[in-house]
């Protein structure tokens, strides 16, 4: 199967069948999903989610953030990997937001990284989920099932995937296939021990392609 039908056949699966695909992370305004990306790095949307309910109750908006100290923040967020810089990144951000953006959350990628603690992934995810931009942030999950799926080629760094991706989807499905590649990956297409068995994509998946013929050729 050639590249852009693999493409085609990814964009007509998963616009049929999750049209309104979406982060996981709980949240309900700019300000908060800033804050949750930045903790999700390296952790689960579901213990972020069981934490931030209390850090936003005592921080709502930017400016508790920036008022606070490390010490404080930490102690929100301290079941979180890395917290220590975390709560770092955190009051930097929020006192930057406030020094250099007038408190609001920017949209453009190359401000967004300006952050601390906001790399191209954060940026990504921030502008395409707030503000619709065409931006496609790579986690783990969006690396690995592109890669799978033969959506990208000998692509070896989040941003080489990005750039394949963003040069193949039609641009009003970029910021949707982010989370299509994401969620794909959370319950399907796992690290170790992908569940081929039920995956619904197999048809076009070259991952999946490679494994049979490997299996055809130990039968003969």
């Amino acid at each position: 199967m050639l590249k852009k039908e693999r493409y085609r056949e990814f964009v007509k699966y998963f616009s049929t069948h999750n049209p309104d695909a979406q982060t996981e992370l709980n949240y309900s305004n700019p300000y908060e999903l800033l804050v949750a990306v930045i903790l999700s790095a390296q952790c689960t949307d579901k213990r972020i989610n069981q934490i931030t309910p209390a850090l936003f109750e005592r921080f709502p908006v930017v400016e508790a953030l920036a008022a606070s100290s490390v010490e404080e923040i930490f102690s929100y967020i301290k079941s979180v990997s890395y917290p220590n810089n975390k709560a770092k990144h955190l009051l930097g951000m929020a006192q930057k937001l406030l020094l250099e953006f007038r408190g609001e959350v920017p949209e453009k990628v190359e401000d967004l990284v300006k952050l601390p603690g906001v790399g191209r992934k954060t940026a990504n995810v921030i502008s395409s989920v707030v503000f619709h931009r065409p931006a496609m942030a790579v986690d783990t999950h969006v690396f690995r099932v592109s890669n799978r799926l033969g959506l990208t080629s000998r692509a070896t760094t989040p941003l080489a995937v990005e750039k394949q991706l963003i040069k193949y989807l039609p641009e009003d499905t970029i910021a949707i296939a982010h989370h299509w590649l994401i969620l794909h990956g959370r319950y399907i297409c796992l690290a170790r021990k992908p569940k081929c068995e039920i995956c619904p994509i197999t048809y076009f998946c070259k991952y999946y392609a490679t494994l049979s013929a490997k299996h055809e050729q130990k039968k003969d």
